[in-house]
């Protein structure tokens, strides 16, 4: 990707400037500090690497190629948008993948970012549902999934861990951080122990959190 000219300053081109930079919304910062803009193209590729390099559990390289490498987005705005991502209908990658697509890129960049993240998985799970059939029943293969989906396991457990504190990071003072962490645990508590509806989870949690929230902020 071609770095902007200069280092950080902002744009002084005419009104007039050709068409074929429209598409592109906002600067992305390149691992090296530089500014880079992001198109379309450059969205379907990226989006395509960590869909096939992820295959299984897409969400912990989606924050490490975005968040860490790339430096797309802040651990804070990416734990927001995947917040979003987990309330809204249909599969949560896919939805993040629009939200950061439409960020840099409009319209096109949110198709491009899709069509990246499911491309590749969909002809891989198609050979992979033919391999099963034909081969799932040997012992072999099975405890080779059962092991796959221990890994997967621990990388999302480890993508938590490094979006709350990523989280917690920006918090100040001990009551801050302390109904900070009542929320999360409260959330947790709900969702993966007593089994509760996510949507309900958010419902009861989503007022006291946003209150928090705007009173940190004044």
């Amino acid at each position: 990707m071609n770095p902007l000219p200069g280092p950080h300053a902002p744009s002084t081109a005419p009104s007039s400037a050709p068409a074929q930079h429209a598409e592109v919304r906002v600067v992305a910062t390149e691992p090296g500090g530089e500014p880079a803009t992001l198109g379309p193209a450059a969205l379907f590729i990226v989006f395509s690497r960590m869909a096939l390099v992820g295959f299984g559990g897409v969400m912990p390289f989606a924050y490490r190629t975005l968040v860490e490498r790339r430096r797309w987005v802040s651990a804070q705005d990416f734990a927001s948008m995947l917040a979003l991502a987990q309330v809204l209908p249909g599969p949560t990658i896919c939805n993040l993948s629009l939200m950061i697509g439409w960020r840099f890129a409009g319209l096109r960049g949110a198709l491009a970012s899709l069509s990246g993240m499911l491309a590749g998985p969909i002809a891989i799970v198609l050979l992979l549902g033919y391999a099963y059939q034909r081969f799932g029943d040997i012992a072999l293969v099975h405890d080779a999934l059962v092991g796959m989906g221990a890994v997967a396991a621990g990388l999302l457990l480890s993508t938590a861990v490094k979006m709350a504190l990523a989280v917690f990071a920006k918090e100040r003072g001990f009551a801050s951080t302390a109904s900070t962490a009542v929320i999360a645990v409260a959330a947790f508590a709900g969702v993966g122990l007593l089994r509760y509806s996510l949507i309900v989870v958010v419902l009861v949690l989503a007022p006291p959190a946003i209150f928090l929230a705007w009173r940190q902020l004044k």
